[in-house]
C-alpha cells in the first residue's frame, strides 16, 4: 500500500525524520522505493541534471508526465509527488487545476509541488478543495530564479524573514500537507517549523526541517557540471562511470570484448550445412 500524505503528517507528529529524494525514471524510482524512501519527487530539477537546461524554466507539461509516468511504474510504496513546471499553474487557478489534475489523472502522481506562499494560496486551496494533495515551496525558488536575482539564500533580512513565514503559514491554511524550504537560514526554517503543524522539507535548510530532500544526481555525484554548497555526495558515480566506460572502449578497441562467455553458440552442422550451400 502506498504512503499517503496522512501517513506524512503522522511521520512529522511522531518526530519521525522524512527522507524525501528526487528521481526521473523507471530504475531509479525503483530502487529508492526499495530502500523505503516515503516521498519521491519528480522535480522540474530533471532540467538540469536530465535534459540539460540551464535551469528549470525551460522545462514543459510533456516533459514531466513523461518522465512521472515511469517513476510512478517504478514505485509500489513511496508517496509520488509531481513538480508543476514553470507557467503551468502561474497564470490562472483554471489552468492550475487543469495540470495538476494531468499529473494525478495522466502521470500516476498521488501529489503535486508548486513554489511561492501567499501569492498561490487561493489556488492551493482550490487545488486541495478539488481533492489534490500540495507540497508548497518557500525560500529559493527556481523558478523565480531571475526575479530573486541568482540562487540566493532566501530570509536573511527582517523583511525577508517575516514574508517566509506569513508565507508558510498562509500554505498551511491553504491545506498544502508539506512545505519545502530551500536555501533558507537554519534559525528561520526552524523557527518556520514551530509555527506551522504540517511537516517541512529542507533542503539547504538546516537540520531543524522536519525532513530532508536532495537531487539525487547531486547525492549521488553523477551531475558534475556543480555541486551546491548544501549538497553531500554520498558517493562519486560518475568516477565510476567514466573508468568502466573507459574499460569497456579499451576492450572493444583491443578485441578483448566481447569473449566466449558473452557471445552465442550454435549447431557445427548447421554451420557446415551453411557453408556448403553454394
Amino acid at each position: 500500500m502506498r504512503i499517503s500524505i496522512h501517513d506524512i503528517q503522522q511521520m512529522r507528529k511522531q518526530g519521525e525524520r522524512i527522507p524525501m529524494l528526487t528521481a526521473y525514471d523507471y530504475p531509479t524510482a525503483r530502487l529508492l522505493d526499495e530502500m523505503g524512501v516515503p516521498i519521491i519527487l519528480v522535480g522540474d530539477s530533471l532540467g538540469q541534471v536530465v535534459l540539460g537546461y540551464d535551469s528549470t524554466i525551460p522545462v514543459t507539461m510533456e516533459e514531466m508526465l513523461h518522465h512521472t509516468r515511469a517513476v510512478v511504474r517504478g514505485t509500489k510504496r513511496a508517496l509520488v509527488v509531481g513538480d508543476m513546471p514553470f507557467m503551468s499553474y502561474q497564470s490562472d487557478v483554471a489552468t492550475a487545476m487543469r495540470n495538476a489534475g494531468r499529473f494525478l489523472k495522466e502521470g500516476g502522481a498521488q501529489a503535486v509541488k508548486l513554489e511561492g506562499g501567499q501569492t498561490v494560496a487561493v489556488t492551493v486551496q482550490s487545488l486541495v478543495g478539488s481533492g489534490i494533495p500540495v507540497m508548497g515551496h518557500l525560500g529559493l525558488t527556481p523558478q523565480s530564479v531571475h526575479q530573486l536575482g541568482g540562487y540566493k539564500v532566501q530570509g536573511k533580512s527582517p523583511k525577508a524573514a517575516a514574508q517566509l513565514l506569513r508565507d508558510a503559514q498562509a500554505l498551511e491554511q491553504a491545506g498544502a500537507f508539506a512545505i519545502v524550504l530551500e536555501s533558507v537560514p537554519s534559525p528561520l526554517s526552524r523557527l518556520v517549523t514551530e509555527r506551522v503543524s504540517v511537516p517541512t522539507i529542507g533542503i539547504g535548510a538546516g537540520v531543524h526541517c522536519d525532513g530532508q530532500v536532495q537531487v539525487l544526481y547531486d547525492m549521488m555525484g553523477l551531475f558534475t557540471d556543480f555541486v551546491p554548497r548544501h549538497v553531500k555526495q554520498y558517493a562519486r558515480l560518475a568516477d565510476v562511470f567514466r573508468e568502466a566506460v573507459g574499460r569497456y572502449v579499451q576492450e572493444v578497441r583491443e578485441g578483448t570484448f566481447p569473449t566466449a562467455k558473452e557471445s552465442f553458440a550454435m549447431d557445427e552442422s548447421v554451420l557446415a550445412e551453411l557453408a556448403a550451400t553454394p
